[in-house]
């Protein structure tokens, strides 16, 4: 692996993602037509953490096409705003905006990178700054992204994160039962895949991507030393694709080892504050 910064990691992932919104647009992994008959795309976990947002204004850092983000609107906060770096991405979130009756003064969407946050939303700070799931991996300065992440953060207010588990990315990817790779390694993990994890077999040209992987510790100091207070650190035994092959899906629709393996983080979730004064 290269220990260097690829000097177009950022045009790679873009080019990745771009090609992949229309497959993800027609996929039964994001099953657009049940989100827009209003099912429920948040988290069991993740409602329960962030509590009611009813009135409150939140922010989305890596949006992608929108749904998590207008998933918040709909449980009844006052003003959502995404951001994603692809352009069909957030065209695809504002389109689907419209279609569920919310207006850009409720749901706003902006195309830009996310460690240019602060410059590209439309206000200054916000009740809830959240990441969801997939996001932080595509990032290679944990700690630039916490201070960008934190001054998004009103006083009094709070950042969510909802993440896979660092920990999983240690381990072989067939059956997920051996460590193969260094927890604190901080190379870049380039890969050159095809398809993509809502439909593993498309047939995909923009192959390549760039990743970093981020230690829990290294992402609760990071946020710690931009001003935030660590609330809780929550871990899960869950994930939200079969990303081994010895997971098996249960009725709550989560992802797990079998019963007869130990049980290993699969998720992390954290809640950190901006104090008022």
């Amino acid at each position: 692996m290269d220990r260097s910064l690829p000097p177009d990691w950022r045009a790679t992932n873009r080019s990745n993602w771009d090609e992949r919104v229309p497959l993800h647009v027609a996929s039964e992994f994001y099953d657009l037509d049940g989100f827009r008959a209003g099912k429920e795309v948040l988290r069991d976990f993740e409602i329960a953490e962030v509590g009611d947002v009813g009135g409150l204004t939140l922010l989305h850092l890596q949006c992608h096409i929108g749904q998590d983000t207008l998933g918040w609107a709909r449980r009844g906060a006052s003003q959502v705003v995404g951001l994603d770096f692809s352009e069909p991405a957030v065209e695809t979130a504002r389109g689907l905006a419209t279609e569920l009756g919310f207006g850009p003064d409720r749901a706003a969407f902006v195309t830009a990178d996310v460690y240019d946050a602060a410059e590209a939303v439309p206000d200054s700070s916000y009740d809830i700054v959240y990441t969801g799931t997939g996001a932080l991996n595509w990032l290679p300065d944990i700690e630039r992204w916490a201070e960008v992440a934190a001054s998004l953060v009103a006083p009094g207010g709070f950042l969510y994160i909802a993440e896979f588990h660092p920990l999983t990315d240690t381990l072989d990817d067939e059956t997920g039962s051996r460590i193969v790779h260094d927890y604190f390694a901080k190379e870049p993990w380039i890969e050159d895949t095809p398809g993509t994890y809502a439909d593993l077999g498309a047939e995909t040209v923009n192959n390549r991507s760039v990743e970093w992987q981020h230690p829990i510790g290294t992402v609760v100091t990071a946020l710690c030393a931009a001003g935030l207070r660590l609330e809780f650190l929550h871990e899960h035994d869950v994930s939200l694709f079969p990303r081994f092959a010895d997971f098996h899906q249960d009725d709550d629709g989560y992802f797990r080892f079998p019963s007869d393996r130990p049980r290993i983080p699969l998720m992390y979730s954290l809640k950190a504050t901006r104090p008022h004064h």
